[in-house]
């Protein structure tokens, strides 16, 4: 073979016959990305790994359950051979090249017609890197541009097809490394992005200059955007043909009105992702060390909002119910009115010497964590001077460990 630089090309395979002959490892690492190209994948193999196997037995591709014999390349578009006899490597590679079939070897790249790169996906864009001689260079490669993509550090913006609508992304609890992969990348492609308090701003950061920022933070007892003012601007936006990213802090259906936000988008006929994020209720804790659930200590636990206290009207809280279960309680915005809520929790049968953490701005650099008692939760606050953002968490899951 020349040294002379193999020509790139994307094969389309979708119903088209692709003989692989071996079924061992090499195969059932290469087999899940035929059988997504649409291939029509026959198998030749005496023996198969327990995940070709499961492939064969659901109908994913033709398993025949012996060796190679001559004729077999007959038909095929393209063949991989990964077998561990050599000899019959060469048969079969010699069978392709009489027949002008393209042949890919695991042993012997030099003498095969083909090569397979390192491929990765990332944002709908397949990236294959082919290195000549260096597998490990080439797969080093496709890793930095794969996760360039997929974390939106590496962002080309899309010319023949606009993102259209709005996103309405979960943030997480406030570290910009927990925000997903998925959120960072439709963030990368924002023309408009209207952010929460609560979100990761460290990634505000990184926008490029023409993103317009809108700030929608609600501020407790002070500044703050009205939601119908947030869902109008989502509108408004989307409809001046702008990629609009909602960016909220935690998961947008976990106590963020995103509900909400996708129902006006939806009456105003605009196209509406949804992503999930980590929701504070789970990421907190599990950031200062509480498990919200632990084996032989807690089998379940129950996320409250505490925006309204147990004696309000318009609290939709069971809090006797609440307070007779032995799980954990996680509170969100509860700090404020910890005094009514611990009082109504210990009223109604909850012990006062139940074990209580506070998490002050969890995941970021001003995180705080304090422990007390259902008992004493309230006065701890107030000497400390904790304040919101802050996750509650009620139960002897917090003294574990």
């Amino acid at each position: 073979m020349s040294e002379n630089p193999a020509y790139p090309v994307g094969l389309r395979l979708t119903g088209r016959r692709v003989l692989v002959l071996g079924g061992g490892t090499v195969a059932q690492r290469r087999l899940p990305a035929l059988l997504a190209a649409g291939a029509d994948v026959r198998l030749i193999a005496p023996a198969v790994t327990p995940s070709v196997q499961a492939m064969a037995d659901a109908g994913e591709l033709t398993w025949e359950p012996r060796g190679y014999r001559p004729g077999d390349v007959e038909g095929a578009w393209y063949v991989l051979v990964a077998t561990d006899d050599r000899e019959v490597n060469e048969a079969v590679s010699a069978e392709a090249e009489e027949r002008r079939v393209w042949c890919v070897r695991s042993d012997d790249a030099a003498a095969a017609t083909a090569w397979t790169p390192a491929t990765g996906r990332g944002d709908g864009v397949t990236v294959a890197v082919l290195t000549g001689h260096d597998p490990r260079r080439s797969a080093a490669v496709r890793d930095a541009v794969v996760e360039g993509l997929r974390d939106g550090t590496l962002s080309a913006p899309r010319h023949r097809v606009r993102r259209q609508g709005v996103a309405l992304v979960g943030g997480g609890p406030g570290d910009p490394g927990l925000i997903t992969v998925r959120g960072r990348q439709l963030l990368a492609e924002a023309d408009v992005v209207i952010a929460d308090r609560l979100g990761p701003r460290d990634l505000l950061d990184e926008l490029p200059p023409h993103v317009e920022v809108v700030d929608a933070a609600k501020i407790p007892y002070g500044r703050a955007m009205a939601q119908q003012a947030i869902n109008d601007a989502l509108v408004e936006h989307a409809r001046a043909g702008k990629f609009v990213v909602r960016l909220k802090g935690g998961d947008p259906f976990v106590f963020g009105r995103g509900k909400e936000e996708a129902q006006a988008l939806a009456e105003a006929g605009i196209a509406v992702t949804v992503v999930p994020g980590v929701t504070s209720a789970i990421s907190v804790p599990s950031a200062v060390g509480i498990p919200v659930t632990h084996r032989g200590v807690a089998h379940e636990f129950t996320v409250v909002s505490g925006h309204v206290g147990p004696d309000d009207p318009r609290s939709l809280v069971d809090w006797k119910s609440l307070a007779a279960l032995r799980g954990t309680l996680v509170l969100l915005m509860a700090v404020e009115r910890m005094p009514v809520i611990a009082e109504a929790l210990i009223r109604f049968g909850r012990p006062a010497d139940t074990p209580v953490a506070v998490v002050q701005e969890g995941t970021t650099a001003a995180q705080r964590r304090l422990d007390a008692t259902l008992g004493t939760v309230a006065d701890r606050i107030a000497r400390e001077g904790i304040r919101p953002p802050a996750i509650v968490v009620v139960g002897d899951v917090v003294a574990v460990g």
